[in-house]
């Protein structure tokens, strides 16, 4: 695991190249994920969602939009943006399953129809 000294370089670094170009999809998936790791799941949330709008069609988008709303508990919302994710050609089947951000939708009767309706489980 990262040190908290690497973690606030790599915080304040990706906050600053994002104020400086805020849609740099790159830098803002960046910063997500630093938000994400260091436990501002709002702040990832907010990224996220941004990066949904500047790449619409990228599956990776909604798949992290998905794990930030599992993230905050919102198990519908995170199921919906997986299926949006699958429709734009997510297929990492296996890791969604396994991805600690996914880990609340286990049991949930949305995620597992998803499942039942790729035929996985």
């Amino acid at each position: 695991m990262a040190k908290a000294e690497d973690l606030d370089f790599e915080l304040s670094f990706f906050e600053s190249l994002h104020k400086r170009m805020p849609k740099d999809v790159r830098v803002a998936s960046l910063l997500a994920q630093v938000y994400t790791k260091i436990g501002r799941i709002d702040e990832g949330l907010k990224i996220d969602r941004k990066l949904v709008r500047l790449t619409p069609e990228d599956p990776t988008a909604h798949y992290n939009l998905a794990c930030s709303l599992a993230l905050k508990l919102r198990k519908a919302d995170a199921v919906l943006a997986l299926r949006e994710a699958i429709a734009l050609g997510y297929d990492d089947f296996n890791w969604m399953q396994h991805d600690p951000d996914l880990q609340i939708l286990q049991d949930y009767s949305g995620f597992l129809q998803l499942m039942s309706d790729l035929k996985i489980g």
